[in-house]
């Protein structure tokens, strides 16, 4: 390598290439229609609740606290790897060469959820408190500044503390941002400047500390390792993924769950498919948080028509995703050993799914009982989630 600007360029290409490899089994297929069914709900969920919200409504707070929550979360990404903490010593003093292109990307590749947030708010901002379009321009190019204040941050409070109590520094960001933007938003102009003021000194501490120390390379090593953990895991959802394998824990709690499967022969693979279940933390995590989406849908969602193709939606991503999950294991077992039908673990699987299916339609149905909307329509919620279930059970192989 002639430079560590190239290495950067290397790294960078190889990991497009990863993430173009696995997206593409994560935006294609069932996922896509699910996609557009939810991004459709709650695009005419937001528009219909628009036309009656009420003009006391507090949008400020509300956009305030959404775009300092985007904005404070900056987590660099450096694509470091472990023998870099070797490699790369002897280099520490030209590190700008490889972490200024990172930061970029860092900065672009994060910048769009805050700006996709704000985009969002843009027609609550203009019907709600009345802001013209050069404010809403202006509020627009001050949240790109913003990120780009809050990457540069994180990355030296990192540097400069080897990332120690992260959070701290992300809470005072938050802290600040959120009192800065309120402020802005409401016409408080000398107090969101004090803010701004806070903000630079801030900034201008940690870049003086960073100087002080020797670049933690261990930090941003874990930091990037832990990074593309969680995306490969997300990707395991919907393809095999080498790099990772699932973590597994006993979960005392719901030790009596098994009591629901009778010990008998024919139930033997009943009992392993729940236990696999039960303890793989990929399936059962998977499985809690689209049932926790399904039932805050069933709380927040007031027009029926969109909970129920919401809800729907949700049901489908459940059942295809555990159904393939849970039948697409290679590994040896030893129930392989002994004759038994051949789709006895497929039978077990869809009694699996049923069971736990049902247990989403009560959480669902808790969820109409929270809101209080008792219409033939509402109540119809629960149902379509079980009848998407069944089908989906039925239809995909």
């Amino acid at each position: 390598m002639n430079n560590l600007r190239e290495v950067w360029s290397k790294r960078f290409v190889y990991y497009i290439n990863e993430l173009q490899k696995y997206m593409k089994y994560i935006v294609s297929g069932h996922i896509a229609i699910v996609f557009v069914f939810v991004i459709g709900a709650a695009g005419y969920s937001y528009s219909e609740w628009l036309k009656t919200a009420p003009l006391d409504f507090p949008v400020f707070l509300l956009v305030a606290f959404l775009l300092s929550l985007t904005i404070t979360i900056s987590t660099p990404v450096t694509l470091m790897k472990n023998a870099d903490s070797v490699y790369f010593l002897p280099l520490e003093t030209k590190l700008d060469e490889y972490f200024k292109p990172a930061l970029k990307w860092t900065y672009f590749s994060t910048v769009f959820v805050s700006a996709l947030v704000f985009v969002v708010s843009i027609p609550m901002l203009t019907k709600l408190s009345g802001l013209i379009k050069n404010e809403i321009l202006f509020l627009f190019l001050l949240i790109l500044v913003l990120k780009y204040w809050s990457m540069q941050v994180e990355y030296s409070y990192r540097f400069a503390e080897s990332g120690k109590f992260v959070w701290v520094d992300r809470f005072v960001r938050f802290v600040l941002l959120f009192i800065g933007l309120f402020f802005l938003l409401t016409g408080s102009y000398v107090l969101a400047i004090a803010i701004a003021f806070i903000c630079v000194m801030y900034l201008v501490v940690w870049k003086k500390k960073m100087k002080e120390v020797a670049f933690p390379f261990d930090h941003f090593i874990n930091v990037e390792q832990s990074r593309m953990m969680r995306f490969y895991r997300f990707a395991n959802y919907f393809t095999d993924v080498p790099h990772i394998r699932g973590m597994t824990k006993r979960r005392k709690l719901l030790n009596f769950v098994y009591k629901f499967v009778p010990y008998k022969q024919q139930n033997a693979q009943l009992y392993l498919v729940l236990r696999t279940f039960i303890r793989t933390d990929d399936y059962f995590y998977l499985w809690v948080r689209l049932t926790a989406l399904a039932m805050l849908g069933a709380i927040f969602i007031p027009m029926p028509i969109v909970a129920i193709i919401f809800t729907g939606a949700l049901a489908f991503a459940t059942v295809i995703q555990l159904k393939h999950a849970l039948l697409s294991g290679f590994e040896f077992r030893m129930d392989l050993l002994f004759p038994i039908d051949s789709n006895a673990r497929l039978l077990a699987v869809e009694k699996l799914l049923r069971m736990f299916q049902f247990v989403q339609v009560v959480f669902v149905l808790i969820g109409i009982i929270i809101q209080g909307q008792f219409t033939l329509l509402m109540l119809l919620v629960p149902v379509i989630v079980l009848v998407v279930s069944e089908l989906t059970l039925r239809i995909s192989k």
